[in-house]
């Protein structure tokens, strides 16, 4: 099966540096624990967590995603476990006591309820004390969409709901673009 990332993944470290609110909260939070990253593409977040001393799995749909952050996490003897597999099959996120999703949900028309069933299995699925970490563009209304799937049985503790910009700059073309993005962190 042709994935349609492992062309784009051709480029190494295609999406850039993770967001610094994104590493700024992990690096802060106590507890350096199990983290899920799904969707994780190349791993520019598992890299930087496993980096930050946290147990990392990472699953992707692209081998040649998976096969460079695994490169990666052995060279540098990181605590990173790349699989290539289907995220929205997954279904072991109490093993976790972090479950990140960067930049998954698009809700597009045909994508729209899988995404949100994927969000409502993981809140339900989550262990008691387990965090879900979701950083999204904050446009049209995807974060209105995204926290109405969260508080689906009932509002849920927010850590953190937090604004920021992403600035993505290709140097190669000197394509740069600018994004407004959310980050939310809910506790199970």
């Amino acid at each position: 099966m042709t994935v349609t990332y492992d062309k784009y993944y051709q480029t190494a470290n295609l999406f850039g540096e993770p967001y610094p609110e994104l590493i700024e909260f992990f690096a802060e939070f106590p507890i350096k624990g199990k983290v899920l990253d799904l969707g994780c593409g190349q791993g520019r977040d598992a890299i930087a967590l496993a980096r930050l001393g946290y147990s990392v799995t990472g699953i992707d749909n692209s081998r040649v995603g998976i096969d460079q952050m695994n490169e990666i996490g052995l060279k540098e003897k990181l605590d990173l476990v790349g699989q290539v597999g289907d995220i929205y099959a997954f279904d072991r996120f109490s093993e976790f006591e972090f479950v990140l999703l960067d930049s998954m949900f698009h809700f597009a028309k045909k994508d729209k309820e899988k995404e949100i069933r994927l969000i409502k299995k993981i809140v339900s699925d989550l262990r008691k004390g387990s965090l879900m970490v979701v950083c999204i563009q904050d446009i049209k209304e995807k974060a209105q969409i995204l926290n109405k799937a969260i508080d689906f049985e009932r509002k849920r503790k927010r850590l953190i709901e937090k604004v920021f910009k992403y600035i993505f700059e290709d140097k190669d073309s000197g394509h740069k673009s600018e994004t407004d993005y959310r980050m939310i962190v809910i506790e199970k």
